[in-house]
């Protein structure tokens, strides 16, 4: 029973993600997809095997509600948070900060935030669900021997931009009255991502001073347009993304960060995959703030699907967390020296 949840839990995180709103997917005739498209020999068997688990399994229609979706989601992350906190020994504290709700992952041998270093993460989800604040942070947390927030923001439907992006900013400006900026390091996978990319841009737009550094982990810093990964591979099943932009334009230079000015962004990491359908709108994220003159880079994995790091207990899943985690630790580094 819970290998079924956790493959339909896969499947959905992958489904509830992002994709340019208030735009119809044009119609195109049947193409190569992750479903028919044989898994190629650099996979590992590992990643072939849950790739295959997932891809074999159809999309429920019509989708549960909402509410259900969180209910099976918020399962498969206690389940897997279980057996990572077990992995990497690890503890999680529920808390608050600036009266928002988060997870704080304290690695072995921290037992408190203090006044140093510290990882902000913005889990993923689509903006409606939490699809990652114990996946994504407690390898994290682990492998750079940091303290994780996790900020569990407020969730669309119910609460539309900028409510979110106003939970992760007052987070944000919390920790850094205990620390400088560049003690601070921002990360976010999938929708996550994009709201970690919006976060900068609030940040710059405030004329506040930068974090050391921006992990950037498959998402997209353009609503308004849809890349061309997102045309012939499987993508969400259905779109939030309108929901979660309310009355906001999907070019405002916030909610998409690459019509604005990014020349100011801190060195940032971005990563994706070669079936993910949000490889677009990364790599083209990555070109513009190449362009820019920012510290920029892109990193792909050969076959897997979007945000497989977040939700399969593959090999190459630990090599994803391990590039996030040396970036952020090295820009961490650099910055206090």
């Amino acid at each position: 029973m819970m290998r079924k949840a956790l493959i339909f839990a896969a499947l959905l995180v992958g489904a509830i993600s992002v994709s340019a709103a208030g735009q119809a997917a044009p119609e195109a005739p049947p193409t190569l997809n992750m479903q028919n498209w044989p898994l190629p020999d650099t996979v590992s068997p590992e990643g072939k095997a849950a790739t295959a688990a997932a891809a074999s399994q159809a999309m429920p229609d019509p989708l549960p509600p909402v509410a259900d979706i969180r209910k099976l989601i918020d399962a498969m992350q206690a389940a897997m948070g279980t057996e990572l906190q077990k992995r990497y020994d690890v503890r999680i504290e529920a808390s608050t900060i600036a009266g928002v709700p988060v997870r704080i992952v304290y690695p072995k041998g921290v037992s408190a935030l203090g006044d140093g270093p510290v990882l902000l993460n913005l889990h993923g989800g689509g903006f409606a669900i939490d699809s990652g604040s114990l996946t994504e942070t407690i390898p994290i947390a682990a492998r750079t021997g940091l303290p994780v927030v996790a900020v569990l923001y407020r969730l669309a439907p119910e609460h539309p931009y900028p409510a979110a992006l106003d939970d992760a900013l007052a987070v944000y400006q919390a920790l850094e009255k205990d620390r400088k900026a560049r003690q601070i390091a921002v990360f976010g996978t999938s929708a996550g991502a994009c709201l970690s990319g919006q976060l900068v841009a609030k940040l710059a737009s405030l004329g506040r001073p930068m974090p050391a550094a921006l992990g950037f982990l498959s998402g997209s810093a353009d609503l308004s347009v849809r890349g061309d990964s997102e045309s012939w591979m499987p993508g969400p099943g259905f779109d939030w993304v309108a929901a979660y932009a309310g009355k906001t334009a999907m070019t405002d230079p916030i909610l998409s960060p690459i019509r604005g000015d990014v020349s100011g962004f801190p060195p940032t990491l971005l990563l994706t995959s070669s079936r993910d359908f949000l490889m677009s709108p990364t790599s083209i994220f990555a070109r513009a703030l190449h362009e820019k003159g920012v510290d920029v880079r892109l990193m792909m994995f050969d076959g897997l699907p979007h945000a497989f790091w977040a939700y399969m207990a593959i090999p190459e899943s630990d090599q994803a967390n391990e590039v996030v985690a040396r970036f952020l630790k090295e820009k961490l580094d650099a910055a206090g020296k």
